[in-house]
């Protein structure tokens, strides 16, 4: 009887499933069967209107019914910016990577690399710091460092292109936020006394940002992590510079105060 009820149940629910989906099928409206250009003109028109889930239900129809009509190109472009427009953030990915695969020396591929560098940026936002303004530096930050390496094409090999001076203002947003991970890192190796590893994540810092606010952390934790390894030549040389850059350091003065009370 358990069983058949479960039956019963299941069925039940799968023809709500079904019908919910085959609901919404109808419901979509169908693109007019029209010639490309006429289609084209409408999808541009959705576009300038803000109307981003026609313009992209649109160019999807001409992509489709006409995949090498005219502009082809542009049609991809646009839909990757309407995608974007939807947060269909795994969409707008997969087209930025086919039109870049399809088209490796586009004239428009600084833009293509720019986009990607944004939807990086986007995916990498959560809901929660979006809607509460909760600071996500030490979780994952393998979008950002994506969105990181986009910006940083446009500038090594687009430097004339227009979307060149927001992309070096982004990439000091996301040096910085990339940097302060690496620091959260850092601290929890040294919480757990790893003070080599500590010692390198901090070293990565050093190198690779050396113009963020996380320098000041990275040099503490160096001489932390040397100074549990008994190892007094690095600790120093890091102390000298943590010295000349942040003399009101706490560890600076905290030095300081340890050797006069040696003396």
């Amino acid at each position: 009887m358990n069983k058949i009820l479960r039956l019963i149940t299941t069925s039940f629910f799968i023809a709500i499933v079904i019908s919910g989906c085959s609901s919404k099928k109808s419901s979509k409206p169908k693109i007019a069967d029209k010639p490309p250009m006429a289609l084209y003109e409408d999808a541009s028109l959705a576009l300038e209107s803000a109307n981003f889930e026609k313009a992209s239900e649109i160019l999807e129809a001409l992509d489709s019914r006409y995949p090498f009509g005219p502009h082809s190109d542009q049609v991809q472009l646009d839909l990757i910016y309407a995608y974007y427009k939807r947060n269909e953030m795994a969409l707008t990915l997969a087209n930025i990577d086919k039109f870049i695969r399809l088209n490796p020396t586009h004239k428009d591929l600084d833009y293509v690399y720019y986009m990607r560098g944004l939807t990086n940026l986007l995916v990498d936002d959560q809901f929660f710091q979006n809607l509460f303004g909760v600071d996500r530096f030490n979780r994952d930050q393998s979008y950002s460092q994506r969105s990181f390496k986009d910006f940083n094409r446009i500038l090594k090999y687009y430097p004339t292109s227009e979307y060149a001076k927001d992309a070096k203002q982004r990439m000091v947003y996301l040096k910085d936020r990339i940097a302060r991970y690496e620091i959260s890192i850092a601290e929890w190796y040294i919480k757990r006394e790893a003070y080599i590893a500590a010692i390198n994540r901090s070293k990565v810092v050093l190198n690779n940002y050396p113009d963020t606010n996380s320098v000041k952390s990275a040099l503490e934790i160096m001489i932390q992590g040397y100074d549990e390894l008994g190892l007094e030549e690095p600790k120093n040389n890091a102390l000298s510079v943590l010295k000349l850059n942040y003399p009101d350091s706490k560890v600076v003065k905290r030095s300081e105060s340890f050797s006069l009370f040696n003396w």
